[in-house]
């Protein structure tokens, strides 16, 4: 007799379990969770449901620029939020622009997750002047602002690059600017675990019976440091969209032929006071909505997970 059927699913199990009953039970959590959700998804299905592909000049007319949104008395269907002087549609603009904001936060917080929880685990794992050099690293990384390291090291990726390729590899210039800033966190976090769980008995029994140190420290030590890891990368996931956005805003991130959030809002900017309000307003308020989901779902993150507060 087959008992697979009677196994609840993955959702169920999650419902019914400890972090799945604080999630029912905090509404912050749930009412974020679905915003995040709906913002993601109308980001990524954007070709779909958008009136306009803002990168095709095919479908950007410039006698429709800067008509104020729907609402309005000189509004146009089918632009919603209005246009922007270009004659791009300021919704297809701010859809498309969520889901590069969304993809490069989400690859910074990968890859600066990757090279941290790499770095601590080295460093924790073996000590003495590995950890020394590793970790005053990482001091002379937060001696300087985010900020002006984050433009430091675009600028010099884009002195690197041809300038037929600064355009195409924007995105990814700007990943590997954000991700070499933010490491150090994940650094800190995995190498305090680290310190910890190599003095256990499991690890010394490892080491009795010659497993190698990188089979030790990826097979054993790292799944027990992935909790913290995970909390820092949902609190993380909001800085990451709001310094790209910041960078972008600066000049010295996404172009404007591939806008996004802050590169909108630096569009918008400039219009602001010629009564042109909806370019920046609205990019505001897509990049806010955001931030502040993933934070709030940060939040309850670390909270279901501190065994203090259960």
């Amino acid at each position: 007799m087959r008992t697979d059927a009677a196994k609840p699913g993955r959702l169920r199990r999650f419902l019914d379990s400890d972090i799945g009953w604080s999630f029912r039970r905090t509404p912050a959590a749930w009412i974020s969770a679905l915003v995040l959700v709906l913002l993601v998804a109308t980001a990524f299905l954007a070709p779909l449901i958008a009136p306009q592909n803002p990168y095709d000049l095919s479908q950007i007319f410039i006698d429709k620029a800067e008509i104020p949104p729907i609402w309005s008395a000189d509004g146009e269907w089918p632009f919603l939020l209005g246009t922007d002087p270009q004659g791009r549609d300021v919704l297809s603009a701010i859809l498309y622009g969520t889901r590069i904001s969304l993809i490069i936060g989400f690859a910074s917080v990968v890859v600066s997750m990757t090279i941290g929880v790499t770095i601590g685990l080295v460093a924790g794992f073996h000590g003495g002047r590995i950890d020394n050099l590793l970790m005053r690293l990482g001091d002379t990384v937060l001696s300087i602002p985010t900020l002006l390291m984050a433009i430091l090291v675009s600028a010099i990726f884009r002195e690197l690059l041809p300038p037929a390729l600064r355009e195409p590899f924007a995105a990814l210039v700007l990943v590997l600017s954000i991700s070499l800033t933010n490491w150090v966190q994940y650094a800190r976090t995995v190498r305090a675990s680290t310190m910890v769980e190599r003095r256990k008995e499991y690890v010394l029994a490892a080491r009795i019976i010659k497993v190698a140190p990188s089979r030790i420290m990826r097979r054993h030590i790292l799944p027990n440091t992935l909790t913290p890891v995970m909390v820092a990368a949902t609190l993380n996931l909001g800085l990451a969209i709001l310094s790209e956005a910041t960078l972008s805003f600066l000049g010295v991130g996404m172009p404007i032929t591939q806008p996004s959030l802050g590169t909108l809002i630096r569009i918008g900017n400039q219009y602001l006071f010629s009564g042109s309000w909806w370019l920046v307003v609205f990019p505001s308020l897509q990049l806010g909505l955001i931030v502040l989901s993933v934070n709030l779902l940060g939040d309850w993150l670390r909270d279901a997970l501190n065994p203090k507060l259960r």
